[in-house]
């Protein structure tokens, strides 16, 4: 009845059905893991910029790698800006999605000890070579809050790092980097400034990371096993209906050919 599953065309479905199922299965376990980790990188958020802030050189020290449970931590840091060392972070996007750079400068911390805080965005200048027009840090003691991220490196963040880029003008955000160009030890890592707010709300201060949305990774994953499930299924009904119709094909023909058969002669 059902000897047309073993013709090749049969069997060969069957070995695509066979590959199918366990490929969707672990699809749907892929973005369940991703779900599983937005999850828990928002309540990391949640939880890090919710903190009472703490002295920056409390969390890090040069040559320090910020671990990922100290990501977005609030803190704080007293000090002056070195403005004369000021860089611009080229290819940076603003709230609206402008195309810009993120200002970098270092900031010597009352007591000893710097670290570079990000001061937030303004746009390129029209000359890409040229440095662009960036407001004045503010002069003299300040105390700076922010949000402490880690060195930026190009397996991280997947920005290439060029070189012979024009002079105060860099890709990545990296403290190695930036000690190397000071020629002093700068604090791991870096502060993304929360506050004090600028005069006339420039460089534009980076929003804080969304720690609500958790995508439709959870979504993804029942849909790919609902696939897996379905495959199975359909092979069934493929076969069923092919051999309700190889059945009726049988009858169609024993008819026909009963219906071909002379009828015996009267005597």
């Amino acid at each position: 009845m059902y000897r047309f599953l073993l013709t090749r065309q049969w069997l060969i479905l069957a070995l695509i059905a066979l590959v199918l199922i366990p490929t969707m299965v672990e699809l749907g376990f892929w973005q369940l893991h991703r779900h599983e980790h937005k999850v828990a990188q928002n309540a990391l958020i949640s939880r890090n910029l919710k903190a009472k802030p703490v002295p920056v050189a409390g969390l890090t020290s040069p040559g320090h790698v910020v671990p990922r449970s100290d990501y977005w931590r609030a803190v704080t840091a007293t000090g002056t800006y070195d403005e004369k060392h000021e860089v611009v972070v080229r290819r940076r996007t603003a709230t609206d999605g402008s195309i810009g750079v993120h200002v970098l400068i270092p900031f010597d911390l009352k007591g000893g000890g710097t670290v570079m805080i990000n001061r937030g965005w303004v746009p390129s200048a029209a000359d890409q070579h040229a440095f662009p027009d960036v407001p004045a840090a503010p002069r003299g003691e300040v105390t700076v809050t922010g949000r402490l991220k880690a060195d930026e490196t190009t397996g991280s963040s997947g920005i290439k790092d060029l070189a012979d880029l024009p002079d105060r003008q860099v890709m990545l955000i990296n403290s190695a980097q930036q000690a190397k160009l000071l020629s002093r030890p700068v604090l791991g890592g870096y502060i993304e400034q929360t506050g004090p707010e600028p005069k006339g709300g420039t460089p534009e201060l980076i929003e804080a990371p969304d720690a609500g949305s958790i995508g439709p990774h959870m979504a993804y994953a029942v849909q790919w096993w609902l696939f897996a499930a379905g495959v199975p299924a359909g092979f069934v009904v493929l076969a069923r209906r092919e051999k309700r119709d190889r059945v009726a094909a049988a009858a169609a023909a024993e008819q026909a050919a009963d219906a071909a058969e002379p009828e015996p002669a009267k005597a």
